[in-house]
């Protein structure tokens, strides 16, 4: 099984974000960062603030951040979320043409993989890709705080 870059890049905005010093980040300011796409990561951020894991803020002083605490936010959920194809094979499918979908034990047994796969990541939240913190805000390149997450944002916006 393989992720698409639509999810990657919807957990690297969410990092991004779990580490970024108390203020906004914008979409170019991150896809420097991470040296990917301008139009991929807006095409993220529109898709994270739909799903209200971010809040965006249009204007010159405008930017995101995110709209909830990382301990909030389950990866298995925005895995599946994120993911628009978990056919793995076709017998999953709606249009399955397999003429051996009845005899087969391949998909019992792949759907049993999925499921265990998406237990797994049901036990995770962003703040567990977070407790390398320091570590990942030097990779970035980001100084200051470590953001504190018991105020609304907003109200702390300086």
């Amino acid at each position: 099984m393989r992720l698409t870059l639509y999810t990657d890049y919807s957990l690297r905005v969410l990092i991004y974000l779990g580490i970024k010093e108390d203020r906004f980040a914008t979409i170019s300011e991150i896809a420097s960062r991470y040296d990917i796409s301008r139009n991929h990561i807006m095409k993220v951020v529109y898709g994270l603030a739909q799903g209200e894991y971010i809040r965006t803020v249009r204007g010159k002083k405008g930017g995101m951040y995110l709209q909830r605490a990382p301990e909030s936010i389950n990866i298995g959920t925005l895995i599946r979320r994120t993911e628009q194809d978990l056919t793995l094979v076709e017998c999953f499918a709606p249009d399955n043409r397999c003429t051996i979908t009845h005899g087969c034990e391949l998909k019992r047994i792949l759907g049993e993989a999925l499921q265990a796969f998406f237990a797994e990541l049901d036990r995770y939240t962003l703040a567990d890709l977070l407790t390398t913190e320091d570590e990942l805000r030097q990779l970035l390149g980001l100084s200051g705080a470590p953001v504190q997450w018991g105020e609304p944002r907003l109200a702390r916006r300086g």
